[in-house]
């Protein structure tokens, strides 16, 4: 299977990028594959260059002295990427120790530091206290200690935000913003939602299938999109600006297998912009005309949708096979997705 099928993308100093799209997109697995964290059995090929120097086929011993050190990464779930045995500030005092020669107690007093910088309450007390002590935006705010504890010139976030509430979600990318001022480090941010980067993210690279289907700069992804998935995800975030219980615009289906992918476009299934052309032929990454600078998209009616000025409500929204879309029918007519009934407690 192959899980990513040509992701290419630079990234500049203090810059943040956000790839963004649904579970089984590639997302992860290319920034592990970038950082040399796949098994041995997987297969990689192309280039990936940091700083000029070519990390693929760099030894394991190699690239442990990037890793932590000038490329450092903050994993999803923070509860397995700590060791529990082990208290937090024997973790960060480890990431400090083993890429600078200080001794313990120089590590110690660095590591108070950065825990602090990060919010952490009562640094100088909470630096004994194991992961299952820390609250679940406690734990990413000392991952993310643990990836500036060497100042790195780029930080990869993959989905660090994932399983916290929205006023925590709000306080981890402020820390983040913070990071990124005190260590002047780009920044990957991997999420599956558009609506977490919207004010943090400098560029987006919308990613379907193992492929990226639009890039460009945020504004012109989120106001000017050329892609009906991105249309698509984009309808389907609740937004302050419209009225009150405004329907939201799903996305009907699920990717498609990687195993076997058919001819065509993969987003055909879900798409009801289809026309024969996107059955046969794969669109490529072409870059939008009149748009911003970096904008691209692969879909063969991106002008349509430029032409017509169409969003997310006008494309998902519309009647489709003698039936309207999900989001217009009424209630009592959607598949049913979980019934309850009678359930007791005690």
């Amino acid at each position: 299977m192959t899980a990513v099928r040509g992701l290419s993308y630079v990234v500049n100093a203090r810059e943040v990028l956000a790839i963004v799209g649904e579970s089984g997109s590639g997302k992860s697995v290319s920034s592990l594959a970038m950082m040399g964290l796949l098994p041995a059995k997987a297969r990689i090929a192309g280039s990936v260059r940091f700083q000029g120097r070519e990390l693929l086929g760099l030894s394991d011993k190699e690239m442990s002295k990037i890793r932590g050190d000038k490329i450092s990464m903050i994993f999803q779930d923070p509860l397995s990427a700590l060791t529990p045995v082990y208290t937090v500030g024997d973790q960060v005092i480890e990431a400090i120790r083993i890429h600078n020669d200080v001794s313990k107690t120089v590590a110690r007093k660095r590591a108070v530091e950065l825990l602090d910088l990060v919010g952490i309450p009562n640094a100088s007390q909470r630096i004994t206290s194991f992961p299952h002590e820390f609250s679940g935006g406690m734990r990413q705010r000392a991952m993310i200690a643990i990836a500036i504890a060497n100042d790195p010139d780029l930080i990869i976030a993959d989905e660090p935000t994932t399983a916290l509430d929205v006023t925590i979600q709000a306080q981890v990318l402020d820390v983040l913003r913070t990071a990124r001022e005190v260590t002047g480090a780009a920044i990957i941010m991997i999420t599956h939602d558009l609506g977490v980067v919207a004010g943090f993210a400098d560029r987006v690279a919308v990613m379907y299938a193992g492929k990226p289907v639009e890039t460009g700069l945020v504004d012109d992804v989120y106001y000017r999109p050329r892609m009906p998935y991105t249309l698509g995800l984009l309808g389907s975030i609740p937004r302050l600006d419209q009225g009150e219980r405004s329907r939201l615009t799903p996305i009907e289906g699920t990717p498609p297998s990687l195993v076997a992918l058919p001819a065509g476009c993969p987003f055909v299934p879900r798409c009801p912009m289809r026309v024969a052309i996107c059955e046969e032929i794969e669109p490529n990454l072409d870059p939008v005309p009149a748009a911003g600078t970096g904008h691209r998209s692969a879909c063969h009616r991106s002008d349509v949708i430029e032409q017509d000025n169409l969003s997310g409500a006008d494309i998902f929204r519309t009647e489709e096979h003698g039936r309207p879309a999900v989001a217009e029918r009424p209630r009592h007519q959607r598949q049913t997705v979980l019934e309850v009934d009678g359930l007791v407690k005690q």
